[in-house]
C-alpha cells in the first residue's frame, strides 16, 4: 500500500509564469490508525458518463431495470405480509418457493437510485420510490419490523440450526437497497423502513449467546455486518455499530489479521461481505486491526488467488492454496457477484493508499470481469465467466432466473462512473479512462474526460472554471503502459512523464478551457499462471484477450440457462473444448490489421482470432494457451 511522500518536480516546457509541476510520487503506507479516508470517491450524482463503449453498457441496463414490473418484484412480499396481489410471480430465485426470494428487490432499489443518481433518470426514482411505499407498507401490516419476503420461519430454522438457505443474506440485500434510496435518492420512507428492519435484526441477535450466534454466522449473511455500520454512519445513532458487531465473524478476522490465508475451502461470495464489513468497522471507529484484515485480505486475493481477469473464485469458491490456479479452471470460475465485492473492497484501500496499484486492479476487474458479463441484446446477466476453454457466457432468461448476480449485475452497470475519479484536498485523481464528465462543484471545477478508450490508447481532460483555480491533476499511468507514453498541455508537450504504475501530476493553477492530452501505448503481454507458466493468458494493455472457437453445438437451449439451475445442465458441463496451444516464438500473435482490438495467432498451426473477453457473447472462447516451456 503506498501513498505519496515527495515531489521531483520537472518544470513543463512552455507553458511561462505558471508553469506545470509534472511529477512522478513515489509512494508509502499510511498510517494503519488512520481511519478518515484522505482519499474519497465522488458521490454517483457528480459524475456523468459521456458517449462510449461505457454509457452503451449502462444504458443496455437501464433499459432491462425499467422494463421489469414493480407489481411482479412485490408479489411475495405482499402475500408474506398478508396483503393481496394478483400479479403474476416470477420464476428462477424470485419464485414463491426459493427461500432466497425478495433477495432481487433490495438489488433493484440499489440500482434504481444509483441510476437516479448517475444519470439523473425521473423513472428510475420514481420506480424505487413505488417499491419502497408497498415494502413500508408490508413492514406495517406485520407491525413487528420484520420485512422479507418470506416468513419468519426460516429465521427460526436458522436459529435451531436447521437447515434454511441464507434468510441474513436476503435481509441484507433489502436493507442495502433500501438504505440506497434514502442517500442516493432522497426517500425517508426508506430510512424508517430500513430502520424498522434494523431494530427487528437487533432484538433477533439479542435472544442469542456469543457460541449460538458464531454458528448463526457460519450460514451466508450476506453483508449484514457492512450495512449496519453504513446505518450507523448515516443515522449517528450508536446503537447500529454494536448490532453491526455481533456480524463480525472472527473465525474468518483472525487469521486475516495476523496475516495469515486461511482460505482454502471457504465460500468466496460469503467472505469478501464480511471483509467490507471490516473495512467500514475501521472507518468508523479507528481500530487498526480491522485495517489490517481489510488490506491483507485484498492484498492476498488480488496478488495470489485472482485470475488474469482480475476474478477469483471456482465453483463459488476457493479450492487451492494461494498461487495454485492453473488446477482451477473450469466453466463455473470468476462467480460475477465475486466481482463486484472486489470493487468495492478495492474502492476502500484505495481511499486509505492512494496506491496506484487498486486502480490497476479496477480496471482489469471492470473490463474483464464487469464490462462482458451484460448480454447486450436484453441486459440479461451471467453467474459466471467461464476460463477453462471451449466454454461460452450462459446468461439468464430474462423474468426466469434472478440468480444473486443478476442481482449484483444491475448495480454494477448502474454504477460504472463510481471509481473513474477520485480526490483529496490537495487535487484529482484521474483512475479510469472513461468517457465522462465530472461536476467538483467544491472547487468550481468540471473536468470533462473525452476519450475512445480501449479502442485508441489516449484520453483528454479539459477543465471548465469560471475563475483560476489552483490543485494538483494525478492521471494514473497504468503499469501496462509501454515505451513512448506522453502527454500534452494545451497543445504542448511536457517534458516529464510518470514511470508506468505512478501518477502523471501536474500541479499549476488551472484556467477555463485548459487541456491535457494523454498517450498511454498498449502492448502485447502475457500473464501466466504462477504454478504453471507454460499456461498463459494474454492480454493487450488492461485487456485479457480470448480465443474465438467457434459455435459448434451452440444453440437456443445451450446458450440461455434453465431457470435456477445455471451450471448444473448436463450439457454445460460437457462440452469444453482442449486449450489451445502456441508455438514458435513469442510474443505469439499480432494485430490484423484494419481491425481494432483485433489479433491473430502466429507460428505453424491453426491461426485463431483474438478479441477482448468482453466483446465475445454467444460463441466459444479461450483464455488460456499452453505455450512453449
Amino acid at each position: 500500500m503506498a501513498h505519496p511522500t515527495r515531489r521531483d518536480v520537472l518544470q513543463a516546457a512552455g507553458v511561462g509564469a505558471t508553469a506545470a509541476a509534472c511529477t512522478l510520487l513515489p509512494l508509502r503506507r499510511l498510517h494503519a490508525g488512520a481511519a478518515t479516508p484522505r482519499i474519497h470517491p465522488f458521490a454517483p450524482s457528480r459524475v456523468r458518463l459521456r458517449p462510449g463503449p461505457v454509457l452503451d453498457a449502462a444504458e443496455v441496463n437501464r433499459r432491462f431495470v425499467l422494463g421489469q414490473d414493480p407489481d411482479r418484484l412485490l408479489h411475495n412480499f405482499r402475500r408474506n405480509a398478508g396483503l393481496p396481489s394478483n400479479a403474476a410471480p416470477l420464476g428462477g430465485w424470485e419464485a414463491p418457493d426459493n427461500e432466497l426470494r425478495g433477495h432481487y428487490v433490495g438489488h433493484y432499489l440499489s440500482a434504481c437510485a444509483l441510476i437516479w443518481a448517475s444519470a439523473g433518470d425521473a423513472q428510475a426514482k420514481q420506480r424505487g420510490d413505488k417499491v419502497v411505499a408497498v415494502l413500508a407498507e408490508c413492514q406495517r401490516a406485520r407491525g413487528s419490523g420484520y420485512l422479507s419476503a418470506f416468513p419468519e420461519e426460516l429465521f427460526d430454522r436458522l436459529r435451531d440450526n436447521r437447515p434454511a438457505w441464507a434468510p441474513f443474506y436476503t435481509l441484507h440485500k433489502i436493507m442495502a437497497g433500501l438504505l440506497d434510496m434514502y442517500t442516493l435518492a432522497g426517500n425517508a420512507q426508506a430510512l424508517d423502513t430500513v430502520k424498522g428492519m434494523a431494530r427487528w435484526t437487533a432484538r433477533w441477535t439479542q435472544s442469542l449467546g456469543d457460541a449460538d450466534m458464531a454458528r448463526v454466522l457460519e450460514r451466508e449473511y450476506g453483508g449484514m455486518n457492512e450495512v449496519l455500520y453504513d446505518l450507523a454512519a448515516v443515522t449517528g445513532e450508536a446503537e447500529w455499530r454494536e448490532v453491526a458487531h455481533r456480524f463480525d465473524h472472527e473465525r474468518i478476522f483472525r487469521p486475516l489479521a495476523e496475516g495469515r490465508d486461511e482460505l482454502k475451502g471457504l465460500h468466496v461470495n460469503t467472505t469478501i461481505p464480511k471483509i467490507l464489513g471490516a473495512a467500514r468497522r475501521h472507518e468508523l471507529t479507528s481500530e487498526p486491526r480491522y485495517r489490517r484484515i481489510a488490506e491483507y485480505f485484498w492484498r492476498d486475493v488480488t496478488q495470489r488467488r485472482a485470475y488474469a481477469t482480475g476474478g477469483t473464485s471456482n465453483g463459488e469458491s476457493w479450492g487451492s492454496e494461494p498461487g495454485v490456479l492453473s488446477t482451477e479452471l473450469s466453466g463455473y470460475t470468476q462467480e460475477c457477484c465475486v466481482t463486484y465485492n472486489m470493487l468495492k473492497l478495492t474502492r476502500h484501500v484505495f481511499a486509505w493508499t492512494g496506491d496506484p496499484v487498486c486502480a490497476d486492479y479496477h480496471e482489469r476487474a471492470l473490463w474483464n470481469g464487469i464490462l462482458g458479463t451484460q448480454h447486450p441484446g436484453d441486459g440479461s446477466k451471467l453467474y459466471y465467466v467461464s476460463l477453462a476453454s471451449g466454454y461460452w457466457k450462459l446468461f439468464g432468461t430474462p423474468l426466469a432466473d434472478y440468480w444473486c448476480c443478476t442481482g449484483s449485475g444491475c448495480e454494477s452497470f448502474a454504477k460504472l462512473g463510481d471509481s473513474i475519479y477520485f480526490g483529496d484536498e490537495d487535487g484529482l485523481y484521474v483512475n479510469l479512462f472513461i468517457a465522462s464528465e465530472l461536476a467538483w462543484s467544491e472547487r468550481g471545477v468540471t473536468l470533462i474526460q473525452d476519450t475512445r478508450f480501449p479502442a485508441e490508447p489516449r484520453t483528454s481532460l479539459t477543465v471548465k472554471a469560471a475563475r483560476p483555480v489552483a490543485f494538483a491533476l494525478r492521471v494514473r499511468v497504468p503499469s501496462w503502459t509501454a515505451r513512448g507514453g506522453s502527454a500534452r498541455l494545451n497543445g504542448k508537450p511536457l517534458d516529464g512523464f510518470a514511470a508506468p504504475g505512478g501518477y502523471l501530476v501536474i500541479d499549476r493553477t488551472w484556467r477555463d478551457g485548459d487541456r491535457v492530452d494523454v498517450s498511454l501505448p498498449m502492448a502485447i503481454s502475457t500473464s501466466p499462471m504462477p504454478d504453471d507458466p507454460s499456461l498463459q493468458a494474454i492480454l493487450y494493455g488492461p485487456l485479457v484477450l480470448a480465443a474465438r472457437m467457434g459455435t459448434a453445438g451452440l444453440g437456443p437451449g445451450i446458450l440461455r440457462a434453465e431457470p435456477t439451475r445455471p451450471r448444473t445442465i448436463p450439457e454445460y458441463r460437457a462440452e469444453g473444448l482442449p486449450t489451445p496451444s502456441l508455438t514458435g516464438p513469442a510474443p505469439w500473435v499480432r494485430s490484423e490489421h484494419g481491425k481494432p482490438l483485433t489479433f491473430r495467432t502466429t507460428g505453424p498451426g491453426e491461426h485463431r482470432e483474438l478479441v477482448p473477453l468482453y466483446q465475445i457473447f454467444d460463441e466459444r472462447y479461450g483464455v488460456y494457451f499452453k505455450t512453449p516451456t
